[in-house]
């Protein structure tokens, strides 16, 4: 097993197995700030992790959503392992469109505690969000193991990363 397939295997070790994790999601504002410049917008939201995408059920309509359709440049953190990561997000449409069959079931299945109370299905605005990894850096027992992860080209970047 070579590197990049050893930090593959903890990412799904620590986020996959149909876990609920939560991550932070960055975006770009849709204005700028006073100087002119992109300004960062954050959060944490609920999320799925399977095949190096975190899976988010959301509103079309939200903020996060209108600056993800406006720039789909997005960076995640694990909020509770130190795993930073960029991506590219898209929205994949009403959870009920046939074609979100599949992946619902999982989502629904992961956050099954709280999923009806939070989300309205029947509005088409309720939608998944995937965030496709781009690279990443997993950093291990504090600086003991780095994974500086290429999740396109499926490899180990031998420096650099995303911190």
């Amino acid at each position: 097993m070579n590197k990049y397939e050893e930090g593959l295997q903890l990412i799904e070790e620590i986020f996959g197995n149909g876990k609920d994790n939560n991550i932070s999601l960055a975006t770009v504002a849709r204005e700028l700030g006073t100087d002119e410049k992109p300004i960062p917008v954050v959060r944490t939201v609920d999320a799925y992790y399977e095949d190096c995408t975190f899976y988010v059920v959301t509103y079309a309509k939200s903020n996060k959503m209108l600056q993800i359709e406006q720039n789909p440049h997005v960076s995640i953190a694990g909020c509770l392992e130190m795993f930073t990561a960029t991506g590219v997000a898209k929205n994949l449409g009403w959870v009920l469109d046939p074609k979100n069959a599949e992946i619902r079931s999982k989502l629904r299945t992961a956050f099954a505690a709280w999923y009806d109370m939070a989300n309205n299905e029947n509005d088409e605005n309720c939608c998944i969000l995937a965030i496709r990894l781009v690279k990443g850096t997993l950093n291990v027992n504090h600086w003991e193991k780095l994974y500086h992860m290429d999740f396109v080209n499926k490899v180990d970047m031998e420096s650099g990363g995303v911190f």
